[in-house]
C-alpha cells in the first residue's frame, strides 16, 4: 500500500481508490504498472479506475434517502454510461448528444433528466421522441417551444435561480442573480414560471430544480439553497425537488473537501429540518466528486527549458487541448512521476503543454526530482472531471485515449484519435 504521504510523491488522497505503490516507487492502479498501459496506449492517455466510481455513486446512493444524478458533462462516453446503467443512478443530461450517448451506453430513458438553457425545437423533439423522463425548462421561451410541439402531456421540471453566491469561481456559479440559468426567484419569474405551467394543459410540472456552481467545499451554500426552495414551495404542489450544486474535490495539496456521504446526510438533514423533503423527493447531483479523482492523466516528458534565474519549464505532449481547466479558471494541479514515487520531488518546474500558447501551462509550481530527463513519465492526478469532456483538437492535436481499469483488468473505452479523424468531417 501507500508509503506514508510525507515520503510519496503526491498525497494519497489526490489518486484513485485502487492506487499503490509497488516496492521500486511505481505507481500501480489495481497491481498494474502505469507505465505499462503508458506503453501499450501511449501519451497522453486518460486513465480512470472504474471501481473507485461505482464506489462513489453507491456512497452517494448509500447514504441518501432520495435519488441520485450523475452529470453527463463532467465525463461521458458509451462505458460510462454503462456505469450509470448498472449502478441504477440518474443522469443529467445538457445537450442531444449527452442523450444519444446515454442511449447508446444503456442508461433508462425514464432515468434522463434533460438540462439547458437553450434547447432547441430539434433537441426538445429529439427527447421527447426518446420519452426522457424530464425536461427542466429554463425560459419562458422554452415553455412555448413546448407547448408548440407538444403531442401529449410531458413531464416537466423547472429550473429557479436562488439568487446564492455560491464561493466558488466566478464562471462556474450559477445560482446568483445574474445568470443566464433559470427562472429569478428574486424577480417573481419563477413563482410566474411555476403559476403557469401549473395551469398548462400539456406541460405536467413534476419537479423544481436549482443549481448554485460547480467545485463547492462550503456545505452552507446547499444549506441556503434549500433554506431558499423551502420557502419558494412552501404551498407548492410539488413531487420533486433536485438540489443541483456540484460537490467540490481537493485538487492540489493541503486542499480538504466534504466527502460525499457528509453531503448527502447533510442534505437530508436539511431537507428534514426545513420542510423541504415532506412529502417529496429530493434529487442531488454530486456532479464532478463521481469521477474527479478517478482519473488520472499520463504525459511523456519532452523538453526540459532551463531559464537561470527565471523558471525551469517541463513541457509534455499534452496540455490545454486535453485539460483547458488552468488556462479557463487557474485551476490548480499536482505532478508526479509514476516511476519515481518514492524518490525526493525536490526541484521546482513549471509543467507545460505543447500548445501555441503561452498560457498553456498545466502545473505553474510543480515539484519533481531535479535529475529528471526527457522520456520519463509524468502524471497529474484529479483529472477525471472536465478533462477530456472539455478537450479539443487545438493545433490539431488527436485527443487522447481513455483507458477504464478495476479488479478484473484493463480496457480501452475511447480509442485515441488519429491523423486520419482529424480530416474525417472535411468536405
Amino acid at each position: 500500500m501507500y508509503e506514508s504521504p510525507e515520503s510519496c510523491a503526491v498525497p494519497s488522497y489526490l489518486l484513485p481508490e485502487g492506487a499503490s505503490i509497488s516496492s521500486r516507487g511505481e505507481l500501480l492502479l489495481h497491481g498494474v504498472p502505469v507505465s505499462q498501459l503508458a506503453r501499450e496506449y501511449s501519451t497522453p492517455l486518460f486513465v480512470y479506475d472504474a471501481s473507485h466510481i461505482r464506489q462513489r455513486l453507491r456512497a452517494a446512493k448509500g447514504h441518501f434517502s432520495g435519488k441520485v444524478a450523475y452529470a453527463a458533462k463532467a465525463f461521458f462516453c458509451k462505458a460510462m454510461a454503462e456505469i450509470v446503467s448498472e449502478e441504477d443512478v440518474y443522469l443529467d443530461a445538457a445537450s442531444m448528444g449527452e442523450i444519444f450517448v446515454a442511449l447508446a451506453g444503456g442508461v433508462t430513458p425514464e432515468k434522463i433528466i434533460f438540462h439547458g438553457n437553450n434547447k432547441s425545437t430539434e433537441e426538445l423533439r429529439f427527447a421527447l421522441s426518446h420519452n426522457v423522463g424530464l425536461v427542466v425548462v429554463d425560459s419562458f421561451d422554452e415553455i412555448e417551444r413546448l407547448e408548440a410541439i407538444a403531442e401529449g402531456t410531458i413531464r416537466v421540471g423547472v429550473r429557479i435561480t436562488p439568487g446564492i453566491e455560491a464561493h466558488t469561481h466566478e464562471f462556474i456559479r450559477t445560482g446568483q442573480d445574474d445568470s443566464k440559468f433559470g427562472f429569478n426567484v428574486q424577480n417573481g419569474d419563477a413563482e410566474m414560471a411555476i403559476r403557469h405551467m401549473s395551469k398548462s394543459s400539456v406541460l405536467d410540472l413534476v419537479a423544481v430544480h436549482a443549481h448554485i456552481g460547480s467545485q463547492i467545499f462550503s456545505l452552507d451554500s446547499f444549506r441556503q439553497e434549500v433554506e431558499v426552495l423551502s420557502q419558494l414551495l412552501a404551498d407548492v404542489d410539488i413531487a420533486e425537488v433536485i438540489l443541483g450544486g456540484g460537490l467540490g474535490v481537493p485538487y492540489v495539496r493541503g486542499e480538504t473537501a466534504p466527502s460525499i456521504d457528509q453531503w448527502v446526510a447533510t442534505l437530508d438533514d436539511y431537507g428534514f429540518k426545513t420542510g423541504l423533503s415532506k412529502g417529496r423527493t429530493l434529487v442531488v447531483e454530486p456532479g464532478r466528486s463521481i469521477v474527479a479523482t478517478a482519473g488520472l492523466t499520463l504525459y511523456e516528458i519532452g523538453t526540459i527549458k532551463r531559464i537561470p534565474g527565471v523558471r525551469d519549464y517541463v513541457s509534455v505532449d499534452g496540455g490545454m487541448s486535453d485539460n483547458p481547466r488552468p488556462v479557463l479558471y487557474g485551476s490548480g494541479y499536482e505532478a508526479f512521476m509514476v516511476q519515481r514515487m518514492l524518490d525526493p520531488h525536490d526541484a521546482k518546474y513549471s509543467i507545460a503543454g505543447k500548445h501555441c500558447e503561452s498560457g498553456d501551462v498545466i502545473v505553474r509550481d510543480a515539484w519533481l526530482p531535479s535529475d529528471i530527463q526527457g522520456g520519463e513519465l509524468l502524471a497529474t492526478p484529479v483529472t477525471g472531471a472536465y478533462g477530456f469532456s472539455m478537450s479539443s483538437n487545438y493545433n490539431k492535436v488527436p485527443r487522447p485515449g481513455v483507458v477504464f481499469i478495476d479488479e478484473t483488468g484493463y480496457r480501452v473505452v475511447i480509442r485515441r484519435e488519429t491523423l486520419q479523424d482529424l480530416i474525417r468531417n472535411d468536405i
